[in-house]
């Protein structure tokens, strides 16, 4: 049995972003996408309907959920002696009112 002191915690997801940039950056975008896709290959029911987005492949329908902040997944970015856990519908939202759209 694990003892309380030797189990990992993680931070709790937070509304302020203190770590990295106040966006997602393609490399968080490109690892969020895939580890999604990942889970539809492996039958994972979809959160968007396919025929209403267009989607010809597992791979559009991955985009579009990421792009559309609809997973509930969490970034977790660390820097020396700290870290953070961010939304990903919050890193959307401020890298759309930074850049202006939502791409991926």
């Amino acid at each position: 049995m694990i003892k309380k002191e030797e189990r990992i915690t993680y931070p709790k997801v937070i509304d302020e972003i203190k770590i990295g940039p106040p966006y997602l950056t393609k490399y968080e975008k490109a690892r969020v996408v895939s580890a999604r896709l990942f889970q539809l290959f492996l039958n994972a029911p979809p959160l968007v309907n396919p025929e209403k987005i267009g989607a010809r492949n597992m791979y559009d329908i991955a985009r579009v959920e990421v792009e559309k902040g609809i997973l509930p997944v969490a970034i977790y970015r660390r820097a020396p002696e700290k870290a953070q856990s961010i939304s990903l519908k919050l890193l959307l939202e401020n890298g759309e009112k930074l850049i202006g759209k939502r791409t991926l």
